[in-house]
């Protein structure tokens, strides 16, 4: 079969490989054309449109950027016409994929949605469009399906998180100390500042004001997919610190603790049971806008999905260097540290509900091609 997948951010990159490799190996006629990144290119997938040329994050940069997107749009209907897909496969992204669900839907193709647009957190009133559009809903944390079936009356398939495929049985590198040029002997912190450059330049020039205040310990930043080294050295030059590219999974596997951008890397720090501070801070504007439509008691996904404050969030002016510091101090003693390891074990057993019999790309993959055939 024909399958045409669109994904628009690193994480999305992530799963939508994992995926395609579960759909080739189920079916061995598998024709799949991406949107994506190299991971998903590397799976298998003809990549159309690569990810770091369609992320634009907050509400100012989408309308700088209001033309380039809709040139996408428009490109993507025309290369999906050319194709005739089997299914189309939405890997989040909802601003962008949900605008081509209701014209695939019109023009009679069967769009199915892997990683739900975040509609419980805000934009609820998207919902009609996804009952309406979608022929299916792949759902990855727990409270979805309750929020989906009871509160929507929309019949989903809760699969499991895809991370769970990823890190309990990730290995990291044996020489990763040494190819970086790092004391093993010495305490590691991980600075996850984004993956998107107006989210890095935001953060890390706060994450970096700590670490004077921590000569007993070194810090790596976790260089984002898709930015070149080079653009992290106005930021690191004057600073006892290194970048590491590619290779967060590694990082979180040897790090003691890690400061981190609000996101998907709030749960893969979990999963990697690294204690963990999770900051934000946006532009004024933004976050007047966002405090407004967004009504959550958190934005952390661990904190989210355990409905309880277990790691700490510092948003806006409380994201200042004197907070981070503290609570760093506190997750990298024993007490905080095992404090949060117990949690993390609490947030695992939920996720682990979905049905992850031979790994959730590969469940999910099982269930797109029995719906599709």
């Amino acid at each position: 079969m024909k399958y045409y997948i669109i994904a628009g951010e690193a994480s999305g990159d992530l799963h939508g490989s994992h995926l395609i490799k579960a759909l080739f190996l189920q079916d061995g006629e598998a024709d799949i054309r991406c949107w994506g990144g190299d991971l998903m290119k590397q799976a298998g997938g003809t990549l159309v449109k690569h990810y770091r040329d369609l992320a634009f994050m907050g509400f100012w940069e989408v309308l700088k950027n209001i033309r380039t997107i809709f040139r996408n749009l428009r490109f993507c209907k025309t290369d999906i016409s050319y194709f005739q897909p089997d299914v189309i496969i939405y890997v989040d992204y909802p601003g962008f994929n949900l605008r081509i669900a209701k014209w695939a839907k019109a023009e009679g193709f069967k769009n199915h949605y892997y990683i739900s647009p975040q509609v419980w957190a805000w934009k609820e009133n998207r919902v009609k469009a996804m009952k309406r559009d979608l022929d299916a809903l792949y759902v990855i944390l727990p409270f979805e399906k309750p929020f989906f079936e009871e509160k929507h009356e929309f019949p989903v398939h809760f699969v499991g998180h895809p991370l769970l495929d990823v890190i309990p049985n990730y290995k990291g590198s044996a020489t990763f100390f040494e190819t970086h040029h790092l004391n093993p002997n010495v305490p590691l912190v991980g600075l996850l500042p984004g993956s998107r450059k107006q989210e890095i330049k935001k953060m890390l020039p706060i994450f970096l004001q700590v670490v004077s205040r921590f000569p007993e310990v070194q810090f790596v930043i976790a260089g984002a997919p898709g930015i070149s080294p080079e653009w992290y050295l106005p930021f690191t030059e004057n600073n006892n610190v290194t970048v590491v590219h590619n290779k967060t999974y590694d990082i979180l596997h040897h790090t003691k603790a890690a400061i981190v951008t609000s996101g998907t890397a709030t749960l893969e720090t979990a999963l990697f049971k690294v204690p963990q501070i999770v900051c934000y801070r946006a532009g004024r504007l933004n976050y007047l806008i966002a405090k407004r439509i967004i009504t959550l008691k958190f934005i952390s996904l661990v904190n989210l999905i355990m409905d309880d404050k277990v790691v700490e969030e510092l948003i806006q002016e409380r994201c200042c260097v004197g907070l981070i510091t503290a609570e760093l101090q506190r997750i990298m003693s024993e007490v905080g540290r095992q404090s949060l390891l117990s949690h993390y074990e609490r947030l695992f057993q939920n996720l682990k509900k979905g049905n992850t019999e031979n790994g959730v790309a590969f469940h999910t993959a099982k269930k797109i091609i029995r719906a599709v055939q």
